[in-house]
């Protein structure tokens, strides 16, 4: 189906009991992971900086955001929103002051440049900040006497958090390093340097114009260790030795140590200016490396200088994060007793100032479990990410009564005979009568009443669906594929609209192009002149205002300035136009966001990452309540089913993974598409997933039969093992190919037929 062009080039138509342990401590007193700082990215406009803004509780869609400071302190902290909306509670931000002072300076930092300063007051008074900070925050007090400094604030922030009762013994369950001497050298400087560190150049936390280097300096100069450059090799080297010649059950688990040790020791090398001896170790065993990690290898190969690294958004990332490894007790016991008895300090105090091992009792995985897992940029997610409980499940539909139309009131009359009984719906179905036990409380998220014509439009929805045709292997829907031909403007991003009667689509050229693929055309609304003249209580009076002059197939909106890289239809107002801040702010991606997508029940958003993770936040208070790894790529599309349970992901890496919300697990992985998914959807009774990519196929895939056999005991939930099915084609149901036309939408009408699109492409 296609449509006519114009003239002008356009488009045509569950855990260990005393929790995840750290590595031991280099000397007695020093308690590991207590310096998992956090600090800010400072990227803007497509930088290394991912975060999503949003101020619905509803609809369909986010707006990225630049980049903001990472994991879940920033999102506690930008909930403090004005106007009414749900703040964070004063014990969440004064557990950021106790657990990441830097983080907390940063979100502050950000909050004053972004100029959200009834959140920056709401979170200092939280923080327990706003007798001693605040005045040193006014405008234009940069050099009065008494202005407080960057380290003086981390002080104070410490100060107020550490107010808690005593972590009390079993903390630091082992105060001895690998070696008994000199243990604690490498982590000495290391622990100077950290929330009160006097190397961060004076500044005014309260003042607009804040530099971003003395941060940059703060979280680098951990990497100031006073270790020989030239034993380097020889420290790796004799690690590397010892994992690939362990057992092979060890030798998987403990070679996910390479990669961030390379990384690290590399950093080092560069920041203390030992150029030619980083030059050597990175040619010597960058090709040792997985190669998923080859484009941030890439990205390492570049900094060959200290200067390099300030301000380098990948560097920070991954020097703020503790990179997370998730091993087996008696791997981890293997390695800590090597490393005892070689002494290797360099590589012990990497290990426990940079690394977070996740242990866990038990047979240690596979090297298929661990591929399935591994790929992200921080590692993979700590198994407490996702033990926070989600209320999957569908909210109560609202009672509305439908109408009969001809056809019904035909079958009930037509000689006596009953009308059709209508087909039974399955588990995976939307809509929903009773009450979910796994639904979020009908009031958790405050949510309008309908409007009548939003009643109207459900009304024609449910009659749509008593037509759907039923999905299923025997059963496959027919395919409508719409063409963008000519579209030398680069077309970036295409919807639907719900009852599949316009088509959008966004290009690079900064317009907007809005098609009708029905024979109502469209039109503008008449001059204020005109509409005075309508006689406003008229049953017509919607179709008065509209100019018949002015009707065509379609329409360009103008506005932007740049690429338009989304587009989407909503029947809701999602910015709240009372607000000239956003109520929410879900921060802490590493990287830039690429896709977002409400969950059914509008309580949740998910966001897809060039970090190579999934996240899932909570709209209500924007904690981030799941985060999922395994691709191998940035995530480009993402899917709910219609029960909420279950999301799909596509990615760079060709391949589709499926994840159970609920328990927060990967449950699947399908393999087909050789280029990005950029595109995937359920149908509308969750029978079928389709998903569409750059190599030009549409591939459709059995959802009942992929979430049929779940592993959801109690011990896969509590270590995050996974069994895949190794051949995932027999969930492959059908591939269809264009001739030379990347898939970048897809969609399924209220009937279940389904429509994709896509610019045809001359390559």
């Amino acid at each position: 189906m296609e449509a006519l062009a114009e003239e002008q080039p356009m488009v045509v138509i569950k855990p260990e009991p005393e929790g995840p342990l750290a590595l031991p401590a280099s000397k007695p007193g020093d308690c590991p992971g207590k310096s998992s700082g956090g600090s800010p990215n400072s990227s803007h406009n497509g930088g290394r900086g991912g975060g999503v803004a949003a101020s619905s509780a509803g609809g369909d869609g986010g707006t990225p955001k630049p980049a903001v400071p990472p994991p879940a302190a920033a999102a506690a902290a930008a909930t403090a929103a004005p106007g009414g909306a749900a703040g964070a509670p004063a014990a969440a931000a004064e557990g950021i002051a106790s657990q990441d002072p830097q983080t907390l300076l940063a979100v502050l930092q950000f909050l004053r440049r972004s100029n959200l300063r009834e959140s920056e007051d709401i979170l200092r008074r939280e923080a327990r900040l706003l007798e001693d900070a605040v005045g040193a925050g006014a405008q234009g007090e940069v050099d009065r006497p008494g202005a407080e400094t960057t380290s003086a604030l981390l002080s104070r922030v410490a100060a107020a958090g550490s107010t808690g009762p005593d972590p009390g013994p079993g903390v630091c369950s082992e105060s001895s390093g690998p070696g008994a001497s000199g243990a604690g050298t490498g982590n000495s400087e290391a622990a100077s340097t950290g929330a009160a560190s006097t190397e961060v150049a004076p500044t005014q936390v309260g003042v607009v114009a804040i530099e971003d280097q003395p941060d940059v300096s703060a979280v680098l100069s951990a990497y100031n260790q006073q270790e020989d450059p030239t034993m380097y090799e020889e420290h790796y080297s004799g690690l590397k030795h010892f994992i690939e010649c362990s057992l092979d059950c060890h030798r998987t688990e403990l070679s996910q140590l390479f990669y961030p040790l390379f990384v690290h020791m590399y950093l080092e090398l560069v920041y203390n200016q030992h150029e030619n001896e980083a030059k050597s170790f990175f040619e010597k065993f960058h090709g040792d490396q997985e190669c998923y990690y080859q484009d941030d290898l890439r990205v390492l190969a570049r900094l060959t200088k200290k200067e390099h690294m300030k301000g380098n958004g990948t560097i920070m990332d991954f020097r703020t994060s503790k990179f997370v490894l998730r091993i087996s007790r008696d791997s981890y016991q293997l390695l800590k007793r090597h490393l005892q008895e070689t002494q290797n300090n360099q590589i012990w105090n990497i290990v426990q100032e940079h690394l977070y091992i996740d242990i866990f009792d038990g047979m240690p995985r596979s090297k298929q479990q661990i591929d399935a897992m591994v790929g992200s940029l921080a590692g993979e997610a700590k198994r407490e990410a996702n033990k926070a409980k989600v209320f999957f499940g569908l909210l109560k539909e609202p009672e509305i009564e439908v109408p009969l139309d001809d056809e019904d009131e035909k079958g009930e009359n037509e000689e006596g005979k009953p009308p059709k009984k209508k087909p039974k719906k399955d588990s995976m179905g939307s809509t929903s009568k009773k009450q979910d036990p796994n639904a979020p409380p009908q009031n958790r998220i405050p949510l309008p009443e309908l409007k009548d014509s939003e009643k109207l439009d459900q009304i024609m929805n449910m009659k749509e669906t008593r037509k759907r045709v039923r999905l299923g292997p025997d059963c496959l829907p027919s395919i409508c594929f719409y063409t963008f031909f000519n579209a030398y403007q680069g077309l970036t991003a295409v919807d639907i609209t719900d009852d599949s009667s316009l088509i959008t689509g966004g290009f690079a050229d900064s317009t907007i192009r809005v098609w009708s693929v029905t024979p109502k055309k469209l039109r503008r609304m008449k001059t204020a002149t005109d509409l005075g003249l309508i006689d406003k209580e008229s049953d017509d009076v919607l179709e008065r205002i509209m100019d018949e002059k002015t009707a065509s197939e379609s329409k360009i909106l103008y506005g932007h300035s740049g690429p338009v890289y989304g587009a989407s239809f909503s029947p809701d107002r999602l910015w709240a136009t009372d607000h000239y801040e956003p109520l929410r702010i879900f921060a802490g991606h590493f990287a830039d966001v690429n896709c977002t997508r409400f969950h059914p029940n509008s309580n949740y958003v998910a966001t897809g990452s060039a970090d190579r993770t999934v996240r899932l936040w909570d709209v209500l208070n924007g904690n981030c309540v799941r985060i999922f790894t395994g691709h191998k790529g940035p995530i480009h599309s993402l899917a709910f089913s219609p029960n909420g349970r279950f999301l799909a992901t596509g990615a760079t890496d060709g391949k589709v993974l499926l994840w159970d919300i609920g328990h927060g697990l990967m449950v699947g992985e399908l393999k087909g598409h050789t280029n990005t998914v950029y595109s995937l959807k359920f149908s509308r009774d969750g029978e079928i997933l389709a998903s569409g990519s750059m190599d030009n196929t549409v591939r459709l895939w059995d959802a009942i039969k992929a979430f049929e056999y779940l592993e959801t005991d109690d011990f896969t939930t509590a270590t995050g093992h996974i069994n895949l099915p190794e051949n995932s084609q027999d969930l492959l149901l059908g591939s269809y190919m264009t001739k030379s036309t990347p898939i970048i939408h897809l969609h399924f009408t209220r009937r279940n037929l389904l429509l994709a699109a896509g610019a045809y492409s001359s390559q």
